[in-house]
């Protein structure tokens, strides 16, 4: 096999780059539709969304940050950040892990909680007018099993 060959072999058919381009602009055209309606409505952006979701669905309400790392798309350097202004504007709240002394659990609080709601009652339907209402139900569902092959599904 030549080296031409090779790379040949190993390179994305025109195919794989046109799905790939058109993946990466629906998820910015989309996430920034919906993160403008958020910010519309006075609400925190999407990332505050997916951490307070994450520790509503804990019994308890708790996760270590590395926890929420692994449940989300938040690196964990803007993960840190993100959890302090979340925890100076009341939504969460860290506490002392017994286990261990430095480290701590996330505690959703009762704001967080009703900010999750308020947050939701604006995403929600974002989503379904940017996503729901452009594809049938047939064709959310086939997205959603093709866009599955392309990464091991855990939930």
């Amino acid at each position: 096999m030549t080296s031409e060959t090779q790379l040949a072999a190993i390179m994305p058919s025109d195919t794989t780059t046109t799905a790939w381009v058109r993946l990466m602009r629906a998820q910015r055209i989309v996430l920034a539709a919906i993160e403008g309606e958020l910010k519309a409505a006075g609400l925190p952006p999407l990332g505050w969304y997916d951490v307070l979701l994450e520790l509503k669905r804990t019994e308890g309400g708790r996760l270590r940050p590395y926890e929420i790392e692994q449940r989300t798309l938040l690196a964990q350097h803007n993960l840190s950040r993100l959890l302090d202004r979340m925890v100076a504007a009341g939504l969460v709240r860290r506490e002392a892990f017994m286990d261990d002394g430095r480290g701590r659990w996330i505690m959703l609080t009762d704001e967080g909680r009703a900010m999750q709601g308020r947050m939701w009652g604006i995403y929600g339907p974002a989503m379904q007018r940017h996503v729901g209402g452009k594809l049938t139900e047939e064709e959310a569902s086939r997205l959603a099993a093709l866009l599955s092959l392309l990464y091991h599904e855990t939930n």
